[in-house]
């Protein structure tokens, strides 16, 4: 069987400029799901094979070892975390063409991002773009210190993923558009996990100590960066010909909600009320009083009565580009609604569209911040309209 899966390995690395052939994938995948078979030895094959200095063959066996990441048995990942280096390409060039060396860049980002993705797995013992709603669930309830250094990981995997974002120009062949579509189908799991763990934090931020409070303002100042990046991300997407029904609608959050948080951060400073300030409400009112209040929630059946604001996802496979690749279904939309909020009001605003039974739903705890941001202030009653726009939901069918 070690004969039969180097030649599986060699012929998904050959030095034809095409994507690996899906046959071969096929074989490989077999072969590591199978429980008695060295995954070790595969590994060790196509490593070897990065030894080349053709852009061709070497890009090639990063496409087959993300794929086999991707679609294999969770026991390649684990070995290829548990090494001590995986992929050094960073000075990779190929001069012997043209197409060598636009090639050489996106063969050295793309396997930084392999390798960020394998120490994700290591640092955190699981994929991060494979998980269902276990991850959800379990960052709902991590103290803050573990939240901190959980969205941490994935904003560095992140990171290097949005790092290998390319013009529509340089997706000239096979290989590298083979290479976008695994990356963006890992940057939309990525990010559907990266905005939960965003959305708990925030929710925590005023009742941080003066440290998280620094990290987490540092955290999402880079969360609203790799967003913006990320949109870049999907316009190249739509232009190599992603269906735009399955591209997200993406929109910033007001930059008012930055300075809500650097006042607080100052106030802590100053060792004063560990409240905001009065100017934290004018802050936020003033910017932000004409905006509508999102609520998200996954059971899509609510949604047949409502034609949202902004975007409406559909649902339908992608296909990555001959690897017979499909993607899962995805589902996500938003719904907009205008909720005044009274500031004194202590029961607490209910959703009354949520359907919170069995489904995993998310939208900012008004309450929380109500107490937050209304409690120390003195002045005559009245309604205020308050929003916190995280962007938007991923539901997602593996």
């Amino acid at each position: 069987m070690g004969s039969s899966v180097s030649k599986a390995a060699f012929g998904a690395t050959t030095d034809e400029p095409m994507e690996p052939k899906p046959e071969h994938l096929s074989d490989l995948i077999q072969y590591i799901n199978e429980t008695n078979r060295s995954v070790e030895h595969l590994v060790d094959v196509l490593l070897k094979k990065t030894g080349s200095g053709n852009w061709v063959v070497v890009f090639k066996v990063l496409v087959t070892v993300h794929h086999l990441m991707v679609h294999g048995n969770e026991r390649f990942i684990q070995h290829l975390a548990s090494r001590d280096s995986l992929f050094t390409l960073h000075n990779f060039l190929d001069k012997s063409v043209v197409e060598g060396y636009s090639m050489s860049i996106f063969i050295r980002r793309y396997s930084r991002y392999l390798n960020e993705k394998s120490l994700a797995y290591r640092t955190m013992a699981f994929d991060i773009t494979k998980t269902k709603s276990g991850l959800d669930d379990m960052m709902r309830t991590m103290k803050t210190t573990d939240l901190l250094s959980t969205i941490i990981v994935i904003q560095t995997q992140f990171g290097a993923l949005l790092n290998c974002n390319a013009n529509p120009e340089e997706l000239t062949n096979g290989i590298v558009h083979a290479a976008f579509m695994l990356l963006f189908k890992d940057s939309l799991r990525l990010f559907a996990v990266y905005n939960v763990g965003i959305l708990n934090l925030l929710g925590k931020y005023f009742d941080m100590k003066k440290n998280q409070c620094q990290d987490t303002l540092d955290i999402y100042i880079k969360f609203r960066g790799r967003t913006t990046k990320w949109m870049q991300f999907l316009k190249v997407a739509e232009q190599v010909g992603v269906d735009k029904n399955h591209i997200p609608y993406i929109t910033q959050t007001p930059y008012s909600l930055i300075e809500a948080m650097k006042q607080h951060l100052d106030s802590l400073e100053e060792e004063n009320d560990p409240f905001p300030p009065n100017s934290l409400l004018h802050a936020l009112h003033t910017s932000i009083s004409n905006r509508r209040v999102v609520k998200v929630s996954p059971n899509r059946a609510q949604f047949a009565d409502h034609t949202p604001a902004e975007a409406r996802w559909q649902d339908g496979p992608i296909i990555a580009n001959n690897l017979h690749d499909p993607f899962s279904s995805i589902g996500g939309r938003l719904i907009f609604e205008d909720i005044p909020i009274n500031k004194f009001d202590m029961k607490g605003h209910q959703s009354s569209g949520m359907d919170i039974a069995d489904e995993i739903d998310w939208h900012l705890s008004f309450s929380t911040y109500r107490s937050a941001f209304w409690n120390p202030i003195r002045s005559s009653p009245a309604s205020y309209m308050v929003t916190f726009v995280i962007y938007y939901y991923l539901t997602f069918s593996f």
